[in-house]
C-alpha cells in the first residue's frame, strides 16, 4: 500500500459515501506540484489553510447525510472528471462561505468568449481590505514516458496522448491566470483580484519494470504527490495481488473502497482488459484491492496500457 493510500484509509476510512470520499481526497491529497518550484512563478495554490477538526466533523456529518451534495451533482449533466471535481470544490467553498463565483464566463460581445474563471473566492486574509482570489483548478493524471531520460513536466503525458503536464501548466500560467486583467472581465469584478493561482491535484504514474517502478524526482512536482504505476497489458499477469477493480473515469479521485464481491481476480481482470483493448486504445485504471473486514480497499493503482502505447507515447512527446 502506498503512503497516501495508507494515510487516507487511516484518516478517512470511516467515510463510505463515494462522493464524500472524493471530496475528502481533494481536501487531503498533497499538491501535485511544488508551490516553491521556480518554474511555477509562485502561482500554485494550496488548501492547507482549509483543514482541521472542524472539517473532519463536517465530512463525517456529510457522510451521514449527503443529500445536498448528491442533489448538486445530480443537477448537472457532465461526463468530465474535471467538471465533477469542480462541483465538489464549489460545494466545499460554499460551505466555507468564501465562494464568490464558479465557472464564470467572460465574454467580449455576443459571440466571443474571452475565458472563464474556475473560482473567484472571497479573500479573508485581510478583513480590512476586501478582495478576491482567482483560482484555476485542475485534477490531472499523467504518465511518465521518458523511461530515464528527462524528468520535467513535458515528459508527463495524458493517458489518451492528448496533452502533457508541461503544456497544461503553460496554458494555465500564460493564459488562464491573466483573465482578471482583461477589460471584459472588469464588469464581473466588484473587488480587486489580489492574486491568481492554480490549485492542481492528481496522480502521477511511473513505468513498472521488473525491479519496481522508475520513480525519481520530477522537476516541479511535489515530493509527496500521489503516485502509481503504468504497465503494458502483457505485464498484467505479473502484478501482485488477488483482488482488483477497474475504476471508471469518475472514480479516479479517492482510493477505491468496494464490496469484496465487486472485485475480480486476475483471470477475470485479464479477460476484461483484453476485451477492452480489442475495441479501444484508451488505458484503463486498475486498483489492487485488499480485504479489510467486510470491504475491499485500494492498496495500489495503475494504468494498464496497450502493448504499443509506450512507442506511441514516445513519438507524441518527441513531436510535441
Amino acid at each position: 500500500m502506498s503512503d497516501f493510500q495508507i494515510t487516507f484509509e487511516r484518516t478517512r476510512g470511516h467515510l463510505h459515501d463515494p462522493h464524500v470520499r472524493d471530496l475528502a481526497w481533494l481536501l487531503d491529497s498533497p499538491n501535485l506540484l511544488d508551490p516553491d518550484a521556480a518554474q511555477w512563478q509562485g502561482k500554485i495554490a494550496s488548501l492547507f489553510n482549509h483543514q482541521g477538526e472542524g472539517i473532519d466533523r463536517w465530512l463525517i456529518e456529510l457522510d451521514n447525510a449527503p443529500e445536498d451534495l448528491h442533489a448538486l451533482i445530480q443537477s448537472h449533466a457532465f461526463a468530465r472528471l474535471g467538471r465533477y471535481s469542480e462541483l465538489l470544490m464549489a460545494f466545499f467553498f460554499r460551505y466555507q462561505q468564501i465562494l464568490f463565483a464558479h465557472g464564470l464566463q467572460v465574454r467580449a460581445g455576443k459571440n466571443e468568449t474571452v475565458g472563464e474563471f474556475d473560482f473567484l473566492l472571497l479573500g479573508k486574509e485581510k478583513p480590512s481590505s476586501p478582495h478576491l482570489l482567482h483560482w484555476e483548478f485542475a485534477t490531472k493524471f499523467y504518465l511518465m514516458e521518458s523511461s530515464g531520460a528527462d524528468r520535467d513536466a513535458d515528459f508527463l503525458v495524458g493517458p489518451n496522448l492528448a496533452d502533457t503536464l508541461g503544456a497544461k501548466m503553460r496554458k494555465i500560467l500564460d493564459r488562464q491566470l491573466i483573465l482578471s486583467g482583461h477589460p471584459a472581465a472588469q464588469v464581473h469584478l466588484p473587488l480587486p483580484v489580489a492574486s491568481a493561482q492554480a490549485l492542481v491535484k492528481g496522480w502521477l504514474f511511473y513505468q513498472l519494470m521488473e525491479n519496481g517502478t522508475i520513480d525519481v524526482p520530477i522537476t516541479g512536482a511535489s515530493a509527496t504527490h500521489c503516485r502509481g504505476y503504468w504497465c503494458a497489458l502483457s505485464q498484467v499477469r505479473t502484478l501482485p495481488g488477488v483482488h482488483y477493480r477497474i475504476l471508471p473515469r469518475l472514480s479516479w479521485l479517492a482510493p477505491a473502497r468496494a464490496p469484496v464481491k465487486a472485485c475480480v481476480d486476475k483471470a477475470e481482470l485479464m479477460a476484461l482488459l483484453e476485451a477492452h483493448f480489442k475495441v479501444d486504445t484508451l488505458p484503463v485504471m486498475v486498483a489492487t484491492m485488499a480485504q479489510q473486514d467486510d470491504a475491499a480497499v485500494e492498496v495500489e493503482r495503475g494504468f494498464i496500457v496497450p502493448n504499443d502505447w509506450h512507442r506511441r507515447a514516445s513519438a507524441f512527446v518527441q513531436g510535441a
